[in-house]
């Protein structure tokens, strides 16, 4: 079983890098240890209530819910990054666990595999 970190770098809407990141988490949880780290841009995947009818995007949000169920229990946000974008006092849609640039890079070391979208 390899360790296979998943960091999610940008934005929810507009491209489909969220989306793709969180179809290969889901499909790759039965066979590796998934970490997924949501930083900069990233973030904003944890806001709730989005609305991303309003241009004509999918809503794939909801569907981060179900990393729980797939057994991905290793889902992490930069502090720094929700700081930055000042989303500290937001409540996430997600269960995560805020963590500071020092420790994503501790947690990344010890990865098999990085998958950067």
């Amino acid at each position: 079983m390899k360790k296979v970190a998943i960091i999610i770098s940008s934005p929810p809407h507009g491209n489909a890098k969220g989306r793709e990141a969180l179809d290969i988490a889901l499909a790759t949880s039965a066979f590796n240890q998934i970490s997924v780290f949501f930083v900069d841009d990233g973030v904003f995947h944890l806001l709730p209530n989005q609305q991303p009818d309003q241009i004509l995007m999918r809503d794939y949000i909801a569907t981060f819910n179900m990393l729980e169920l797939y057994d991905v229990d290793d889902v992490y946000v930069c502090k720094s990054s929700l700081k930055s974008r000042k989303l500290t006092l937001i409540p996430r849609n997600i269960p995560s666990k805020e963590i500071d640039t020092l420790s994503i890079a501790q947690l990344l070391t010890a990865q098999d595999v990085i998958l950067r979208f």
